[in-house]
């Protein structure tokens, strides 16, 4: 239809514009709202391919008195509520709410049908009132994340769910063609039984299957390998089917196979009677149909409904036939299936302990490449046409230490089967410390006093159930007393008083109070140092790599070279040392063991250091800054003498200890005793850069004097730094004679 015509039609179409005189000048916000009008219906004509038959309503325009402060203006049918905040002035931020309103008016006029569909409402008067040209201004907004935004707010009434909204509307350079075809449902009358989707908004119908293949850390989360259409939303077949079954909050029942049932084929030699574990291994269609006719089976993956959204699930499913991807309806990119089945491995030992058995007794089985799977979870998927014939294959497969997806285009799992296990090889010779690190963390705050957000998508796992969290700053303590804390497709980030701008914590956070501390008797320990010997209730697990790093870092983050390497062997070795520090539990993140301050950057150097041998030495091995910058500071002599005792001579520094003759008086006879200290106990105790090389007594002070930073044993990473030496000597060269 022309434009000409598109004009001639509407001409008779426009409400009548009440106002009250609360808004004013009452003449011009009528004819800003006819001309409005206009526009607005101009393009439903245009976009829909005709007007409806009957005509608008009356539309009251009105001053908005219970206005939210994030609201320029709200409206229900047959009425639209504005903010004027000066009387006499239609200013642009009023008529852009006017057209914004107006748009959900004519929606109630032309399309009642879709009244209910918040998404498509709020889509389309984005998209008609010019406001997508100030959103594009703001600041980026990943795809991913502007999808779990909207799912986190439905009802898209947020400053942040409509930017959200804008970004996914950006995608389309014109007009929404998703828009554009439930705008011609509209006036063709169609039933609306299914929501807008984001998916369908961002136009993931049109997208064909792709090859794809993404490979995460279980423990940090961080995508190691990917390549193809990772990324792209594509029917996902059978490989949802352990989130129906995680989803359960019933036990599933064992069912009698009906053989007159095609979905029912599942293999040969089929039970008499089959349990959740075969028709998870078997792929069973018939099964998951059976237990939902029960009533039993969850609606839309129970509690992992939320996990699915998040991560890009492109809508609700309404049905088993949905949810399984026997339909193929609905659509997940292997990135999010990736992230999901990193959440059900944590949250489900059980169900991952069921899917081991895939290659022994399942759709992998009796393969050349079924033994190569040894100790690997799988699922597999298969997207057929209307003939049965294979249009997208999936393989997920989840070992100690990575999640990997892979989607092939036109084949049966069974057919690229080979693949996956030289996949997860060659990202294990691609990437060393893969496998995972605990550190306990935070310990020297107060644990109510520790805070978190997830800018992806975090999850508290409560006895297995997934509970999703604010993505604002919330105490972490309540979290994870509940059970682990994992946040998809990005870091924590961490945060407390001394700390107000956080640091990101790439990996799973749990709740594991450590036992009381008692100080050996007779030694002095700063409130301090009992913090960091007793340790923390917050264990952080990632991968060795990434806590190595981290290590490394918070010694010295321009570290580089040889002596990097050394460091990071060091770093690595005594993470698998901890009952030295912590009997029976991880390291500690103070100096007591090794200084960790969250996710780095990785460093080639601290690759490197882990895909060389462990080092040969059996015990913990100590390191310091050290250096030869010579240091002068005075210490108060009474809390020298508190820790040292008082009548202190002949103080000497020698072989990491603290010697010095002390007075004492017992039964009647002075006498001068030889004792002695950790010198590391002196230093941490009197906040010392070092241990010192000599102390001078004076009348109420003690000057002592030394070069250097830390305790100076093992390996001195400032030395290390000057001397250019291989990695290989300066290890020799610190530990060599142990």
């Amino acid at each position: 239809m022309g434009w000409a015509a598109v004009t001639a039609v509407v001409l008779a179409a426009t409400p009548v514009f009440v106002t009250r005189g609360d808004v004013t000048p009452e003449a011009a916000l009528r004819t800003e709202a006819e001309a409005t009008w206009r526009a607005l219906e101009a393009r439903y004509v245009a976009e829909a391919g005709g007007a409806p038959a009957r005509a608008p309503a009356t539309v009251l325009l009105k001053r908005g008195e219970t206005l939210l402060p994030s609201r320029n203006g709200q409206g229900r049918p047959g009425v639209v509520e504005l903010r004027q905040d000066s009387a006499g002035v239609l200013d642009v931020r009023l008529r852009v709410a006017l057209r914004h309103e107006l748009a959900h008016q004519l929606l109630w006029w032309a399309c009642p049908a879709s009244a209910e569909d918040r998404l498509f409402h709020e889509a389309f008067a984005l998209a008609v009132s010019g406001e997508l040209a100030e959103w594009r201004e703001a600041p980026y907004q990943s795809l991913a994340s502007a999808s779990v935004e909207l799912a986190r707010s439905p009802d898209v009434d947020t400053p942040r769910a409509r930017r959200a909204l804008a970004r996914v509307l950006n995608e389309d350079a014109g007009f929404p063609r998703a828009l554009t075809r439930r705008l011609r449902r509209c006036q063709e009358g169609t039933r609306w039984t299914v929501p807008l989707s984001v998916g369908e908004l961002a136009g993931h119908a049109e997208r064909s299957v792709a090859q794809a293949t993404v490979v995460l850390s279980r423990h940090s989360g961080e995508v190691l390998f990917s390549e193809g259409a990772f990324r792209t939303a594509m029917p996902y077949g059978s490989t949802l089917k352990p989130f129906v079954v995680a989803g359960s909050t019933a036990a599933p029942p064992v069912l009698a196979p009906r053989a007159e049932v095609a979905e029912w084929m599942c293999g040969e030699r089929m039970p008499e009677r089959m349990d959740v574990r075969t028709a998870l291994l078997r792929s069973c269609n018939g099964y998951f149909l059976d237990w939902e006719g029960k009533g039993s089976a969850p609606r839309a993956f129970g509690a992992w409904g939320a996990v699915l959204s998040a991560v890009g699930l492109s809508s609700e499913p309404l049905d088993m036939a949905d949810a399984i991807g026997l339909r193929a309806t609905l659509s997940l990119s292997p990135w999010g299936l990736a992230q999901a089945y990193r959440l059900l491995a944590e949250a489900r030992p059980d169900v991952l302990t069921w899917l081991a058995d895939n290659a022994a007794r399942g759709t992998l089985s009796e393969l050349p490449a079924s033994r190569d799977y040894a100790g690997v979870a799988t699922k597999t998927g298969t997207v057929r046409d209307e003939e049965s014939r294979p249009v997208l294959g999936w393989i997920v497969a989840v070992d100690a230490d990575l999640v990997a997806v892979v989607a092939r285009p036109g084949k049966m799992p069974r057919a690229f089967a080979d693949e996956v296990p030289r996949l997860l090889a060659r990202v294990r010779s691609q990437h060393a410390g893969l496998e995972a690190a605990r550190v306990q963390v935070l310990g020297l705050v107060s644990p109510d006093s520790v805070e978190a957000r997830c800018l992806g998508a975090g999850f508290v796992l409560e006895d297995g159930t997934p509970r999703a969290v604010s993505g604002d700053f919330t105490k972490l303590e309540p979290w994870v007393k509940k059970g682990g804390a994992v946040c998809l497709g990005s870091p924590w980030r961490v945060r407390f008083p001394e700390l107000p701008a956080g640091r990101d914590y790439a990996g799973v956070l749990t709740w594991s109070p450590p036992p009381p501390y008692a100080p050996p008797a007779g030694v002095p320990t700063s409130p301090t140092a009992l913090k960091a010997r007793k340790g923390s209730a917050y264990v952080f697990r990632t991968t060795r790599l990434q806590y190595t790093a981290g290590v490394v870092t918070a010694e010295d983050a321009a570290l580089k070279g040889e002596a990097r390497v050394a460091l990071a062997r060091v770093v690595a070795h005594n993470e698998r040392h901890a009952d030295e520090r912590h009997p029976g539990r991880p390291l500690c993140d103070t100096t007591h063991c090794q200084s960790f301050q969250g996710t780095v950057r990785i460093a080639p150097e601290d690759a490197r250091a882990l895909r060389l041998p462990a080092l040969r030495w059996r015990e913990w091995l100590t390191f310091s800054k050290g250096g030869q910058e010579p240091w002068t500071q005075t210490r108060p002599r009474a809390q020298v003498e508190s820790l040292l005792g008082r009548g202190v001579t002949a103080v000497r520094f020698a072989e990491g200890r603290v010697h010095y003759l002390r007075t004492r008086n017992e039964g009647g006879a002075v006498f001068d005793a030889p004792e002695s200290l950790p010198c590391e106990v002196l230093r941490s105790t009197l906040k010392l850069p070092a241990c010192p090389r000599s102390a001078a007594f004076e009348d109420a002070r003690v000057t002592f004097q030394g070069q250097g930073q830390g305790h100076g044993e093992g390996l001195d990473v400032e030395a290390a730094k000057a001397s250019g030496a291989p990695q290989e000597q300066l290890l020799e060269a610190a530990y060599g004679a142990r």
